[in-house]
């Protein structure tokens, strides 16, 4: 994403080892213990991420009912799935999803820090944070779009959701087409946490 918002192709690495650098000075101070930052990425691999807002995706996609209720009350829809324990803790407060449709796409963005919730998409990646893409992407959304690799003709609306500590969007992206007869373990393997930011479509699976 360098190409697109400016930045050094080499600031995530220069970031992580700054990082890096910092948890070490953290440890030998004894202000971290050694396996604390090994915790919390245990817990971002395996408790909360994108896995879970796929599986709820995959829900919505197969169950039209369980959809509305999804869209009208978000929390209360997801406590209905068998999900880790904490989904409306730690960045999952207030979360409400919104669906794409053949006339609507939908952008989430945070145009005040990065406001994301953790418990169904992971952590936010790096350009989401980035002020060039949370300026363009509410001055320009459909330019934006574009160089994510997705067009959006000019018959579709486009909205954007500025995401913000009182409520956290994701999106429940529109159905591919060919996946007619798949279980909803395999939907959920399409769903990847792009296209519930927006920034992307859901793949056909191959023929």
């Amino acid at each position: 994403m360098s190409e697109i918002f400016g930045f050094p192709a080499d600031r995530e690495a220069s970031s992580a080892a700054k990082v890096r650098a910092l948890e070490a000075l953290l440890i030998e101070k004894g202000i971290l213990g050694s396996d604390s930052v090994d915790t919390v990425l245990r817990h971002f691999e395996t408790v909360a991420g994108p896995f879970n807002g796929a599986r709820i995706v995959a829900r919505a996609w197969i169950d039209p009912a369980y959809k509305e209720r999804l869209i009208k009350d978000t929390p209360a829809a997801i406590a209905e799935l068998d999900l880790p324990v904490g989904m409306t803790g730690a960045e999952g407060e207030h979360m409400a999803a919104v669906a794409n449709s053949a006339d609507v796409h939908n952008l989430i963005i945070c145009t005040l820090c990065s406001c994301y919730p953790w418990p169904v998409l992971g952590l936010p990646p790096y350009w989401y944070k980035d002020p060039v893409f949370r300026a363009r992407g509410v001055r320009e959304p459909r330019a934006v779009l574009r160089e994510f690799g997705v067009t959006v003709p000019e018959s579709k609306a486009v909205k954007v959701w500025d995401s913000s500590a009182q409520i956290r969007w994701f999106v429940v992206p529109e159905r591919p087409a060919n996946t007619e007869g798949m279980s909803e373990e395999a939907l959920a393997a399409l769903v990847t946490p792009e296209s519930m930011m927006g920034v992307a479509l859901v793949a056909a699976p191959h023929a």
